[in-house]
């Protein structure tokens, strides 16, 4: 590979290359596929195994032609904490799931018979890279509360040297740099705690203080070399249902934003397989959750990579696959990858999550959509705002719109619902004008 040179989805690399990128993959996608589920109460190690498999149903659905990781989607959180509130138990949340997966893979068939224009018309330009940019910029609030306040100066290195190996590396040095930099940053941690000694950090519940190492090593000693993970069955409640399905809007939007960036990046037309991507992906959240596992979505984390990297061969994915499935075989190498220091991965993903949500803004500029239009601007802004936040609303005692969710509904319905009214404004204008001239 000559520096520059773009890989497309289906130029393959040499193996050692191959395995190199879809490592940096797994890595990219690890650290949210694995806290997510903890969030939601399911089995992280179920979540990391269905992962690989989801990604390999998604890339054989699309036929390869779409690059893609499916990770555990975030936009189920609120819905799945609102079934916990109710005493819903994992059956039921991931029964609840899987009937999203299936109404999502029945709009995605819907998209592949009606045409992409459906989805075009619903999500034209303004709206997708509005969505990517606030999948980006929204998980900014997990960078500022969650990784960085950890260890604020390993971040800050972190991120320093991971920008340094992006750029001043050349050919596949460069390519890796994000890997290069989560590995400098493990290290460096582990340095720090033999030099330094280890952190003080605040309990924010109890307000006591305690040291704990940057980088520990227990559960790896206490993890099983091989093993299943715990398996289990789904089981159905209207009530639960309901509580998760409005997640399906953010996830046809996301799979959107994501399939476009993906093209705009790639230089490619993925109209034709959009219906196929958000089938696949409701496919795989059904898959996954019929056996205890978390949904999925395409991976906004992996598509930073990809745009650091220019790598858009689908081999790598499905290394990556495979290697997120020997993680859930293999408890003691997944507890190895999450033993990865909170800050490294603070200064990690402060870069991709930057780089997703401006790959929205690129394709506000290549499309030339036009703010000074307030049915641009006005839905756009707010929903980025409430994603950033990110900012909670009420919809009943039980169930909570949040983040990235809420500000892709608003995003969504406030453009559709601005276009419609100043359509009317404009026809009853022209209207009495005419009606002017005429007197």
């Amino acid at each position: 590979m000559a520096p520059g040179e773009v890989v497309r989805p289906d130029e393959r690399l040499t193996w050692p290359r191959t395995v190199g990128i879809g490592a940096q993959h797994v890595i990219a996608m690890f650290g949210a596929t694995f806290v997510f589920p903890v969030v939601m109460g399911l089995d992280p190690n179920v979540a990391v195994m269905m992962s690989g498999v989801a990604t390999i149903l998604f890339l054989l659905i699309v036929q390869g032609k779409i690059p893609s990781y499916l990770g555990t989607s975030a936009s189920f959180v609120g819905g799945v904490l609102a079934i916990r509130a109710a005493q819903g138990d994992s059956a039921t949340v991931t029964g609840a799931i899987l009937v999203a997966g299936l109404v999502l893979a029945g709009v995605g068939v819907l998209i592949h018979v009606l045409g992409v224009k459906v989805i075009n018309k619903v999500f034209p330009p303004v709206v997708t890279g509005a969505v990517v940019m606030l999948i980006g910029f929204g998980l900014a609030f997990v960078v500022a509360d969650v990784y960085w306040p950890k260890d604020q100066w390993m971040a800050l290195i972190t991120m320093t040297l991971t920008f340094i190996f992006i750029v001043a590396f050349k050919g596949f040095l460069g390519r890796i740099g994000i890997l290069l930099g989560l590995v400098a940053g493990f290290v460096l941690s582990w340095v720090a705690d033999k030099v330094f000694g280890n952190l003080t950090v605040v309990d924010a519940a109890t307000q006591q203080v305690t040291s704990v190492p940057r980088v520990s090593f227990d559960a790896v000693a206490k993890a099983d070399w091989f093993g299943w993970p715990n398996f289990h069955g789904p089981a159905f409640e209207l009530g639960a249902i309901v509580l998760v399905l409005p997640a399906v809007i953010a996830l046809i939007a996301e799979n959107v934003g994501h399939v476009k960036a993906v093209g705009e990046m790639t230089g490619t037309d993925v109209d034709p397989s959009m219906g196929r991507a958000v089938a696949a992906d409701g496919v795989a959240t059904a898959v996954a959750s019929a056996v205890g596992g978390s949904p999925t979505t395409t991976y906004a984390e992996n598509i930073g990579v990809m745009a650091a990297t220019r790598v858009y061969s689908t081999a790598a994915y499905y290394v990556a696959a495979v290697i997120a499935i020997l993680f859930g075989l293999i408890p003691k190498f997944g507890a190895l990858v999450a033993a990865t220091p909170e800050g490294v991965l603070g200064g990690v993903t402060v870069i991709l999550y930057g780089m997703i949500g401006l790959l929205g803004a690129k394709i506000w500029i290549e499309n030339r959509v036009d703010f000074a239009d307030p049915v641009n601007m006005v839905p756009v802004g707010a929903g980025i705002i409430l994603a950033i936040g990110p900012v909670k609303q009420m919809i009943t005692d039980d169930f909570t719109l949040e983040g990235i969710a809420l500000g892709t509904i608003v995003v969504l319905v406030g453009y559709h619902l601005l276009r419609v009214i100043s359509g009317r404004r404009g026809a009853t204008a022209l209207a009495g004008g005419t009606r002017g001239d005429a007197g």
